[in-house]
């Protein structure tokens, strides 16, 4: 990226975020040829959510607008050096699969393949438990059904991010503190805009506040433990998840990330630097834990027993709207626009949901508007 020592004057594009949704949305105006600079708080991009985030994409999607956004962003991601004419920054997707796993409900397994296959997704396997383990021989002998879509898969979500934004104008370390009209007040001075996207991820509530606006996101905390190095963790898995808990791990770093998705989770303040819970990597780690990786994946037990390996926790946000559908629309102030609330998926869906925005600059409809009628989703794919 341009790393400019000075926030110009003017621009015709004034983007709020450098994590991949801004980046995305960068892109798509600097390839629609539209004036844009990038707007940073952070003395570095796509160093808060984006790079908490689980790093993986799957077309196993519950909802067809965000199926479309997926396909289309897995597209760009698999020919990445021609798609952004860098070769710099590769997010390196690998099909590694995504293998989702219970031990009580082969029911609902069912129904959520059966509707997933009614939407177009294709490729998805429904196994069971002794299907499962003969594939994954890591699996435990409680598990009862799995599904398995082997073209899911994992990527450097940060790479992805860094190499939207190569040759992007961006002003680090400047935080939006006001609106004026069509001016934009930071911290480092003001610039005036032809328009302006709020796609700072779970700051974009407090953003809009500036402007008068409140939007329907909530936010919740995301921890990630990263454990390097572990060579009890097989390198070829795919992104192992749990569907009776939300707990999951994907390898990573000749070793693995382990995460826990939560229902019912009580949301928290939209802030900088999240805090982290001090007893988050036992929740995940410890065998002895409900939710615990180990469950379903013994092998975790004996890294747990051996006590050599090393890990540290990262923190993030993610922002979450009332039909877990991201929001891509102009809002009610004239000229200022949001590219948020992506609910999980914003990496997946960051090239595709960048274009829409650009689109609907140009008064394109699209189904992410912001007067929409929000309806809970039946089932949801973590």
């Amino acid at each position: 990226m341009r790393r400019l020592a000075d926030l110009p004057a003017t621009a015709e594009l004034v983007v709020i975020g450098a994590g991949v949704i801004g980046a995305a949305t960068a892109f798509a105006a600097r390839r629609a040829g539209i004036d844009t600079v990038v707007l940073e708080a952070r003395p570095a991009a796509a160093a808060a959510t984006t790079a908490a985030a689980t790093g993986a994409y799957r077309v196993q999607q519950d909802d067809p607008d965000e199926l479309a956004l997926v396909r289309e962003t897995v597209a760009a991601m698999e020919d990445f050096a021609e798609y952004t004419g860098q070769d710099r920054y590769d997010p390196a997707p690998v099909r590694a699969g995504l293998l989702s796993l219970t031990t009580v409900d082969a029911d609902g397994q069912r129904e959520t393949v059966a509707h997933q296959r009614s939407i177009g997704v294709d490729g998805i396997e429904l196994l069971d438990g002794d299907e499962a383990r003969s594939r994954f021989p890591f699996l435990a002998p409680e598990v009862l059904s799995a599904r398995f879509r082997q073209d899911d898969g994992l990527l450097d979500q940060r790479q992805l991010a860094l190499g939207l934004l190569e040759n992007v104008p961006v002003v680090l370390g400047c935080r939006v503190t006001a609106f004026d009209g069509r001016e934009i007040v930071t911290t480092r001075g003001t610039i005036s805009a032809g328009a302006c996207v709020i796609a700072c991820g779970p700051m974009s509530g407090v953003i809009a506040e500036l402007a008068g606006l409140s939007l329907p996101i909530t936010t919740f905390l995301r921890h990630k433990v990263v454990l390097p190095d572990v060579p009890a963790v097989p390198q070829w898995a795919p992104l192992v998840f749990d569907e009776d808990t939300g707990a999951h791990w994907r390898p990573a770093l000749r070793g693995a990330y382990a995460l826990i998705s939560v229902s019912g989770q009580e949301p928290c303040a939209a802030v900088d630097d999240p805090v982290t819970e001090a007893d988050f990597a036992y929740l995940v780690l410890d065998p002895a834990s409900p939710t615990s990786v180990a469950r379903l994946s013994p092998f975790w037990a004996d890294v747990w027993e051996d006590g050599r390996a090393a890990w540290t926790v990262q923190c993030g946000l993610y922002t979450v709207t009332p039909d877990h559908r991201p929001l891509i629309d102009e809002t009610p102030v004239p000229g200022l626009y949001v590219n948020t609330g992506y609910s999980g998926h914003g990496v997946m869906c960051s090239v595709a949901g960048g274009r829409l925005l650009v689109e609907r600059l140009n008064g394109s409809p699209n189904p992410f508007a912001l007067d929409r009628p929000f309806i809970p989703p039946v089932r949801t794919t973590r």
